[in-house]
């Protein structure tokens, strides 16, 4: 678009051009590649960790705090400034949230140590958490149909394909811990600029400052329903966890071969076959996915148990591809029987709470699992132990799906049905659900609310 101004004098009038702007279809593909990456650069550093540990010579209980480091910044930042972008734009929040994550990649290319690790690792949580609301906001602005869709698959799309591209770099390409690095730098940059060329969809105004106040409510109509759905959320969160911090060494332990890009296919298949789960089941009832959910853990954590028990590879994989349906189904059917009990101005306070238990249960019994793995040096034993509380759990989850009736009373009470979808989004693999969080309180600044309530801490 171009401005003329007249020149003094009848002078032939000045042309001045705005910079062209990105077309809205090409903008909403460019946001859904910028959560893919984000959640790519989060599940990258999972096969480098025995790469680290053997240059630096830490034990398994600090891969395991790097590793609940990110979680707590991921929630520290979804809690605080994930929705800021309704109060000053979206586009400044990306462009904010992608240079912050291009310098997380020149210090992961930098580090010496564990100091540096650590310090990447949680401003890499921090820059995810802070974009992650304005991506999700910003596709449903774009197309609300493609950007349901979008926010529940792309997330735990980039944990796939991070952790199995990262461990094919350091596996078959020189410079195993700068490559893949510099490679997501790359993506980060070329981003960076899309961005600056996209359409704002969201018009600031005031209340930036309240909103990033956190704040917690749990209404009536739903304490028993989240009591009813946090051994779910415990024990696909904490089963997430222990693949993104332990994952890699559970394959060496039941292949026997050291290669990194083996260790990282086993977080792929789990976010892939949670992606696919997120997918297929997107039409079903709240209960349905949480008894699918629960059933596919208890099997799938079972028979990966077993297989490393007994050695063989092929069984590990086919249970952790189950298990991975069970993390999709089991998160989305314990969203979905809670959320739709909170009334509109009530929904971000249980979101909140929603938050702090998944990603707690994705970052403490992964450092847990390290404690026991160091003190007791049995990775056998330990998987072991982790998995039975997992699939404990699950249990419990399959229990309370058996009694819906009471939420569906509840339900109705406020005008919504437990067996639908609050909203979408999508579980982002290591880095945990990817949340958009509308507002808690009736006096703080409207938000928008076309904007999405996450089926899924993911995975981050």
């Amino acid at each position: 678009m171009a401005v003329l101004l007249q020149r003094p004098g009848g002078q032939r009038p000045l042309r001045l051009s705005r910079p062209a702007r990105l077309s809205r279809p090409f903008a909403f593909y460019l946001l859904a590649s910028v959560i893919v990456s984000f959640l790519a650069g989060s599940s990258a550093p999972t096969p480098l960790y025995a790469v680290y540990a053997a240059r630096w010579g830490f034990s398994p209980i600090t891969t395991t705090v790097v590793f609940g480091a990110y979680a707590l910044a991921v929630l520290a930042a979804l809690l605080t400034v994930g929705s800021l972008s309704d109060y000053v734009g979206r586009r400044p929040v990306l462009l904010a949230a992608i240079v912050v994550q291009a310098a997380v990649m020149v210090v992961f290319t930098t580090a010496g140590g564990v100091p540096q690790l650590l310090i990447a690792r949680i401003v890499q949580g921090l820059s995810t958490g802070a974009a992650a609301g304005a991506i999700g906001a910003g596709m449903l602005d774009l197309d609300k149909v493609k950007g349901t869709i979008a926010n529940a698959v792309a997330p735990i799309t980039g944990t796939a394909s991070g952790a199995l591209g990262s461990g094919l770099l350091v596996q078959f390409l020189p410079a195993p811990t700068h490559l893949v690095f510099l490679v997501l730098l790359g993506v980060f940059v070329i981003q960076g600029i899309g961005v600056a060329l996209m359409p704002e969809t969201a018009a600031p105004g005031p209340g930036a400052l309240a909103s990033i106040r956190p704040t917690f409510a749990l209404p009536a109509q739903a304490r028993r329903p989240l009591l009813l759905a946090v051994p779910a959320l415990v024990a696909v969160w904490a089963l997430a966890g222990l693949y993104g911090a332990l994952g890699p060494a559970m394959v060496r332990l039941v292949s026997g071969s050291g290669s990194i890009a083996a260790g990282g296919l086993s977080l792929s298949v789990l976010a892939a076959s949670g992606a696919a789960a997120v997918l297929a089941l997107r039409h079903r009832q709240a209960r349905a996915l949480t008894l699918a959910g629960g059933a596919a853990l208890i099997a799938g954590v079972g028979l990966t148990l077993l297989s490393v028990r007994f050695g063989s590879v092929a069984g590990f994989f086919t249970g952790t591809a189950i298990a991975g349906a069970g993390f999709g189904g089991g998160f989305q059917g314990a969203i979905r029987s809670v959320v739709p009990l909170a009334a509109p101005h009530q929904r971000a306070g249980v979101l909140s709470l929603v938050y702090v238990v998944s990603y707690l249960a994705m970052g403490l019994p992964a450092v847990v699992a390290g404690f026991l793995l160091v003190h007791e040096g049995d990775l056998l034993g330990t998987a072991v132990q982790y998995g039975a509380a997992v699939m404990v759990l699950a249990a419990l989850a399959l229990a309370g799906a058996a009694r819906p009736a009471r939420q569906a009373q509840a339900a109705r009470a406020y005008g919504a049905s437990p067996t639908s979808p609050a909203g979408p989004a999508g579980p982002a693999g290591p880095a945990g659900p990817v949340p958009v969080p509308v507002p808690a309180r009736a006096e703080r600044p409207p938000l928008r609310t076309d904007r999405p309530i996450p089926d899924c801490p993911a995975f981050r």
